[in-house]
């Protein structure tokens, strides 16, 4: 099968039970440790609901996200720009992030916008960056879905898990996600840094999140995200004005 991030061939290296019934196929590539599974012809079984039932840590990852952003968007991108959640879900973290007093919009093709609305993304808008969590791993064609976020922002920030060394088997690793199906596309740090190169970007990860920047952001200086623990957003987002009321203006207009 041919890889969907360097176009090498890639060897099947296992198949095991998704869904509990069909008998998938799984390929990895030696040339830059992408593994991708068969064609995925049930996704739409596996998407009858957008956000999978099993997803328990849903709130308490946007909560989180939200603390390590204000650190990262405050000292290192300019936080005045307009930001992006690709593949924002319900649009909790959009609208978490503008109560902080960024301007975050949002966009999901799949799932209904029931927090962040009135601030859904329009095609003309050019981002400082764009955030999209948990998202990765449920990429078709990955390489068409970053392609298309650099058209809008050459800055991504977005979290999947790495693939741990050695590849583990199916029933070793959670994030295969077989109960729902829905990951059909795993990276290793070769992955990503392969696509960095790519895309004449830099590549960077700490504190749980992922990187493509034009910027020089090392890992040592993104081990700062692990100071929300001890309260350095609630520092910074004194230096930002919330935009909860001017929101609540100008939605209340809209009636």
């Amino acid at each position: 099968m041919t890889c969907k991030i360097c176009a090498k061939q890639s060897k099947q290296i296992f198949s095991t039970k998704i869904l509990n019934k069909y008998d998938i196929k799984y390929y990895h590539c030696e040339h830059c440790g992408f593994i991708q599974t068969e064609e995925p012809f049930w996704l739409e079984e596996a998407y009858s609901e957008s956000i999978n039932v099993s997803d328990t840590g849903y709130m308490q990852r946007n909560i989180h996200l939200s603390q390590k952003l204000t650190i990262l968007l405050a000292l290192f991108f300019d936080k005045n720009g307009k930001f992006l959640d690709y593949a924002g879900g319900y649009g909790v973290l959009t609208r978490v992030m503008r109560d902080i007093g960024f301007d975050f919009y949002w966009d999901d093709k799949y799932t209904t916008n029931l927090f962040g609305r009135g601030f859904e993304h329009q095609s003309i808008n050019k981002y400082e960056a764009v955030t999209t969590f948990e998202s990765f791993e449920h990429f078709v064609n990955p390489t068409d879905e970053i392609e298309s976020l650099l058209k809008i922002s050459k800055n991504l920030i977005f979290s999947t898990e790495l693939l741990p060394n050695p590849i583990p088997n199916p029933q070793d690793w959670w994030y295969y996600g077989l109960d729902h199906g829905q990951h059909i596309s795993f990276y290793s740090q070769k992955t990503f840094e392969f696509i960095a190169k790519k895309y004449n970007l830099n590549y960077a990860y700490g504190g749980g999140l992922h990187l493509f920047t034009e910027k020089k952001i090392s890992n040592f200086k993104l081990k700062i995200l692990k100071l929300s623990k001890f309260g350095l957003h609630n520092l910074l987002q004194k230096q930002l004005k919330s935009k909860t009321w001017e929101d609540y203006l100008k939605m209340s207009a809209r009636k």
